[in-house]
């Protein structure tokens, strides 16, 4: 944390512009970094905050304003100029070489070598000694990175990111894969970092975080600098809302509709299993009803979804949807009954990310836009702009590549695809991950919609608070084990955590 009242500004950005093709991207951002502080970046997808975090790594140049580190004009041509200068940076999405090991990667690109040979022993015991030091111990360093999850794969780009002589570290959404546990083990190696001397970029959606971790407030919309240096004790959190989206929004839950007792089952799981990650799982939804998990990482919530749906073939129990069992292992089987998944890393497992919205949209449903063998491009197109309009997705251009997105609007391709599709379960894995504040209350809502429109959800979330908020029922989950389903009106976040703690140490 700072420790001089009036420290000289590690980094400095002023009057920072940017455009591509002609259009801004930032048009006048203002930034002042102090050594050791927490300075927090705060915005709504598209505010800008992700063409500034790639100026600072190198990545990008600034088309007008200037950056000056230590007081002295700088220029970043590129990301090792950035290193060299002792700016690490941890991008939102994940970084890692699939098929390296934990070591190669944490040391890729300044690989630990003698006389032309590279030292693995060496990188390995340093890589010991960054993973204990983040809390990660029991991570190998000869461990395949692809063999990893999402938060462990988080890990090792940290332990990149240290691995170098650092004096400001930039995280984008670096608690987006965590979970509660493994978000406190993050701040602590942030306020190590900070009582170092090296100062750290954050960027959140998650407001509460900065009440925990933060010291000062930059807030971006539209590519420009809404404020800069707020105090974060001295900011409230409605004011912060208003400044990111130019009004004022309430986060709260969309209220629930009652699901009538008599409201059918539309997803029935008996005794599900998959050796080594779960045992045992039943539960039921209504048409109408929205069933919640809130468990850590690793406890297995996405390994039933993904059962549920078919991706992973069961080793025991049945899933059956309105009445009929669905065969083990089928994905088609389990889309032909009207089961639709929203994957927790939606770009790289949902959406075929360079393509546009429509197709993104149309995916599961090209057969019935095909005549005689050819597909009738025309009638996709206009079908997901009906549905477009109906989640009033923005931009409203169903040729637009999917990953020039935000966060919120391919999420709402996801949601799109299946109600299109005819979808009648949604199976929903952190529908809400690196989506903002405004965009996350327009998901709560439309989560509500559809299952007051009769569809039965499934959703996943690592913030118990969301899943509390969202579900009608909640089933808590440790260890691959259900530990308890109950009412989500009769349970608060403290029963939650002591549950998983309870199955966790058990």
């Amino acid at each position: 944390m700072i420790k001089d009242d009036h420290p000289q500004a590690l980094l400095e950005v002023r009057g920072a512009a940017k455009r591509f093709a002609g259009v801004a991207a930032l048009s006048g951002v203002d930034l002042s970094i102090l050594p050791g502080e927490v300075h927090c970046v705060l915005g709504q997808n598209g505010a800008g905050k992700s063409t500034l975090i790639k100026m600072l790594a190198g990545v990008h140049q600034p088309d007008e304003g200037e950056i000056l580190w230590h007081g002295r004009d700088v220029a970043l041509p590129d990301p090792q100029s950035a290193i060299r200068l002792g700016i690490a940076t941890m991008h939102q999405e994940l970084d890692v070489v699939e098929g390296l090991t934990v070591a190669e990667n944490v040391f890729l690109g300044h690989e630990i070598a003698q006389g032309g040979f590279t030292r693995r022993r060496e990188a390995a015991r340093r890589t010991r000694e960054l993973l204990a030091r983040l809390g990660h111990a029991g991570l190998s360093p000869h461990q395949e990175v692809g063999e990893l999850s999402a938060a462990n794969q988080q890990i090792v780009s940290m332990a990149r990111a240290l691995s170098h002589d650092i004096e400001l570290m930039i995280m984008d959404e670096p608690s987006a894969v965590l979970d509660t546990e493994e978000v406190k083990n993050l701040f602590r190696v942030v306020r190590e970092l900070t009582s170092a001397g090296i100062a750290v970029v954050y960027i959140t959606h998650r407001l509460e975080e900065i009440r925990e971790i933060g010291d000062r407030i930059t807030v971006l919309k539209d590519g420009r600098s809404m404020a800069s240096g707020l105090p974060v004790s001295e900011t409230p959190t409605h004011e912060l809302i208003r400044l990111m989206t130019g009004r004022a929004v309430e986060n709260v839950f969309p209220e629930a509709t009652p699901v009538p007792a008599d409201a059918p089952v539309m997803l029935e799981v008996t005794d599900l299993a998959l050796d080594g990650v779960f045992s045992e799982v039943s539960f039921t939804v209504r048409a109408g009803e929205v069933v919640g998990f809130a468990g850590l990482v690793g406890s297995g919530r996405s390994e039933i979804l993904e059962t549920v749906y078919g991706a992973r073939r069961a080793s025991a129990g049945a899933v059956a949807v309105g009445g009929a069992e669905l065969p083990r292992g089928s994905v088609r089987a389990a889309v032909a009954a009207g089961v639709g998944l929203s994957p927790e890393e939606r770009k790289s497992q949902g959406l075929v990310i360079e393509e546009s919205v429509f197709l993104n949209m149309t995916l599961p449903s090209f057969g019935r836009y095909a005549k005689a063998g050819f597909l009738g491009i025309a009638e996709e197109r206009e079908a997901a702009s009906r549905q477009m309009a109906a989640l009033e997705l923005r931009p409203a251009d169903p040729d637009r590549p999917a990953v020039t997105l935000s966060g919120g609007n391919q999420q709402k391709i996801l949601l799109g695809r299946w109600l299109l599709h005819g979808t009648r379960v949604l199976l929903l894995d952190e529908p809400t991950r690196g989506v903002d504040v405004g965009a996350r209350a327009e998901i709560y809502a439309l989560i509500r919609e559809l299952a007051a429109a009769g569809n039965a959800v499934v959703v996943v979330s690592s913030e118990i608070e969301e899943v509390l908020g969202l579900a009608d029922t909640v089933l808590v989950i440790a260890e691959g084990e259900v530990l308890r389903t109950a009412p989500a009106a009769s349970l608060t976040e403290h029963d939650v955590l002591d549950l998983v703690m309870e199955g966790t140490a058990a």
